[in-house]
């Protein structure tokens, strides 16, 4: 069964998105293919990777975890996962070795995840790889948009394409970004259906989280490791890619063109990319146009007054793309 993903957000976020963030919908069977896939990519936009589906999932009572991977990091992908299984394969997960993706060593994840495919008639997971540019885009809009919205999106998003797509979701259990009791009354809303878990530490708690944190671990590795620069670059040793790390404090700053900024890779409105390109790439100053501000608004009574048209004047003020670039009508050529 195909995993038909559409509309992934809810609102007037989820049209917004629909025009600059959704890429691709992939299945994925083995680890071993996210790696050319990602290196097709353009980093630009957000992609979505996917199991088939087990039918097992869609006949039997399941639950499903949610969690993510690169939070933090200044550079690449933030990406969200959820993984979900019958509940009578509760012992499956723990076989697994399911654990906190933090806890594990890339080998262990990546050995874990290989299994976790194996067993593609029994449990199935899908995740979305955030774009550094749609990350930094969100919070630099003239209607911000934090890093915790951006992230309760794109849980949403997935839950609601599991349930649309005929798994038989019954609990839900989610890592938490901000106020857990906030956070599960939201989905609780969105979702009365279903029994939500919101928690701190859920993948530490909760296998089938774990497992959510492990898909979405080993999706961010193989990305960055595949990340392929368009701008040119060819040097790859960045560190961790947190922003504390001297590594990538080094990377960023000898990797920063003084007048394009920084290659897709960088989230640009972390406070580590915002002083770098502050004392590195060039300034811009915008011409001020002085009567802006000056000129008086027209009352919108002054539009229906009874008196002839030629007794007063409308001004009508120029739109800001013309005045910004000093452009004004001719009458002659």
């Amino acid at each position: 069964m195909s995993f038909q993903l559409d509309n992934l957000i809810d609102g007037n976020a989820k049209e917004e998105a629909g025009k600059s963030s959704k890429e691709a919908n992939i299945q994925i069977k083995y680890r071993t293919e996210l790696t050319s896939y990602f290196k097709k990519s353009d980093h630009s936009n957000n992609s979505i990777y996917f199991s088939e589906i087990p039918k097992a999932c869609c006949d039997e009572p399941c639950q499903l975890g949610v969690d993510e991977a690169g939070r933090g990091p200044v550079l690449g992908p933030m990406v969200y996962g959820i993984a979900y299984a019958p509940l009578a394969q509760k012992q499956l997960l723990v076989d697994l070795g399911c654990a906190d993706s933090k806890s594990l060593t890339e080998d262990q994840r990546d050995s874990i995840f290989d299994k976790i495919c194996k067993e593609n008639d029994k449990i199935g997971w899908t995740v979305e790889v955030i774009s550094p540019n749609v990350i930094a885009n969100s919070m630099y809009r003239r209607s911000k948009k934090s890093l915790n919205e951006v992230s309760m999106e794109s849980a949403i998003g997935l839950i609601k394409q599991a349930v649309e797509a005929g798994i038989n979701v019954s609990k839900v259990y989610v890592d938490t970004v901000g106020k857990p009791e906030k956070y599960q009354a939201r989905l609780e809303e969105i979702f009365p259906q279903l029994e939500i878990v919101v928690a701190k530490k859920a993948d530490s708690t909760y296998p089938i989280v774990s497992a959510a944190s492990i898909c979405a671990k080993v999706c961010r590795d193989h990305a960055i490791r595949a990340w392929q620069f368009p701008e040119g670059s060819n040097e790859t040793e960045y560190g961790s890619g947190y922003p504390n790390d001297p590594v990538t404090k080094k990377w960023l700053a000898s990797n920063v063109d003084a007048v394009f900024g920084f290659p897709q890779i960088v989230r640009f409105s972390w406070s580590t990319a915002e002083k770098i390109l502050e004392a590195n790439a060039l300034s811009v100053e915008w011409e001020e146009i002085e009567d802006h501000e000056i000129r008086s608004k027209q009352k919108i009574s002054k539009f229906f007054a009874k008196s002839p048209l030629k007794s007063y004047k409308v001004h009508v003020k120029k739109h800001v793309f013309f005045t910004e670039r000093c452009i004004t009508n001719v009458t002659t050529l």
